[in-house]
C-alpha cells in the first residue's frame, strides 16, 4: 500500500514540475518572497513602523552605489527617512497578508455559492448567478471609495489607518468572489450527474453531505488555478487602491503605498523611492502568474500527454 507521499513522488504533477524550468524558478522566487515577508521583523535593517528609528534628516538618501549613498541604507531612503529595503520587506508582508486574506474570503463565498448553484440548479441557480452578475458589474474601486469615505467620516482617519488591512481584505474579497462561484458552478454541473453522485443519492445521503464530501473534492483542481490567479490580482488591487490613496496609508508600508509615496519624487531625482517597490511588485506578481499558468496547464486533462 503506497503512502500519499509515495503517490505524490510518482505523480504526473511532480513529474511535470521537475521538467518545467520556468515553474521551478518561479516557485523558488515565490518562496524567497514569502520567507522575506515572514522574517521581515528579524532581517530588516530597521523597523519602518518605529518612529524612534526614523530621522527626517535621512530622507531621500540614494542607494549606496550612487554618489551620496550610505552602506547602512543599501537601497536608499524614502521621503520620510525610512530605509527602503526595510520598508519594502514590511510592505511585501502587508500586501501578502491582504491578498491571501482576500482570496480566502473570495474562495469561501465563491465556493459556497457556486456549489449550491451548480448542484441545486433551477431558480436558486438563476438567482445566485444574477447576484454574481450584479457583483461583476460593480467596480471594486467604487466600493473602496464609498467604504473608505463612509468609514473615515464615521470613525475618523486615525481609526481608518488602524483598520486599513482588514478593510482592504474585505473590500477586495467581496469584489471578486464571482470568479470562484462561476468556476465551481461549471465544475459541479459536470459532476453532479455522474455515477458516484447517483449512488450517494440512492443510499439516502443528505444533499449537504453529497455536495461537500463527494462533489466538492472533485472540483477543487480548478480552484487551485483560480486561487493562484486571484492572489496576483489581489496584490495588484491593493497596490492600485493604495496608489490612489484609498488603501494603506503612507505611514504604513505596503507595495502600493510605497509607490504612491514616491511618485512625486520620480522627476526630482529620487527615482528609487518609487522604482524599487514597483520592480518588487512586478516580479512578485509575475512569478505568481507564471506558476498559475503552469498549474492551469498541468491540471487540465485535455493537455495531458503522458
Amino acid at each position: 500500500m503506497k503512502t500519499k507521499f509515495q503517490r505524490f513522488k510518482e505523480s504526473y504533477f511532480l513529474y511535470s514540475f521537475k521538467r518545467d524550468k520556468v515553474a521551478i524558478f518561479s516557485f523558488i522566487i515565490l518562496m524567497i518572497f514569502f520567507i522575506i515577508a515572514l522574517t521581515a521583523p528579524w532581517i530588516s535593517p530597521m523597523n519602518p513602523y518605529d518612529a524612534e528609528n526614523i530621522d527626517i534628516m535621512n530622507s531621500e538618501i540614494p542607494p549606496m552605489w550612487l554618489d551620496g549613498g550610505e552602506s547602512r541604507f543599501p537601497l536608499g531612503t524614502d521621503n520620510q527617512g525610512r530605509d527602503m529595503m526595510s520598508a519594502m520587506f514590511y510592505g511585501l508582508r502587508t500586501s501578502i497578508i491582504i491578498s491571501l486574506g482576500a482570496v480566502l474570503l473570495q474562495a469561501f463565498l465563491g465556493i459556497g455559492v457556486g456549489l449550491m448553484a451548480g448542484y441545486m440548479g433551477g431558480k436558486l441557480d438563476a438567482l445566485l448567478m444574477r447576484i454574481a452578475d450584479i457583483q461583476f458589474s460593480i467596480n471594486y474601486l467604487l466600493v473602496a471609495i464609498i467604504t473608505a469615505a463612509i468609514f473615515q467620516v464615521a470613525f475618523g482617519p486615525g481609526k481608518f489607518e488602524e483598520l486599513a488591512v482588514p478593510l482592504l481584505t474585505i473590500i477586495i474579497g467581496l469584489a471578486n468572489w464571482p470568479m470562484f462561484a462561476r468556476t465551481i458552478r461549471a465544475s459541479v454541473i459536470g459532476e453532479k450527474n455522474k455515477e458516484y453522485v447517483e449512488a450517494a443519492r440512492v443510499i439516502g445521503l443528505p444533499r449537504s453531505i453529497i455536495m461537500v464530501r463527494h462533489v466538492l473534492p472533485n472540483t477543487l483542481t480548478s480552484v487551485m488555478v483560480i486561487a493562484t490567479i486571484q492572489t496576483a490580482n489581489a496584490v495588484m488591487s491593493e497596490a492600485a487602491l493604495s496608489y490612489m490613496g484609498l488603501g494603506m496609508p503612507i505611514t504604513t508600508p505596503s507595495l502600493g503605498s510605497l509607490i504612491q509615496a514616491g511618485q512625486e519624487y520620480v522627476f526630482s531625482g529620487s527615482w528609487w523611492i518609487t522604482m524599487f517597490p514597483a520592480i518588487w511588485l512586478v516580479v512578485f506578481v509575475l512569478v505568481i502568474n507564471l506558476l498559475g499558468d503552469w498549474l492551469r496547464d498541468v491540471l487540465n486533462p485535455k493537455l495531458y500527454k503522458g
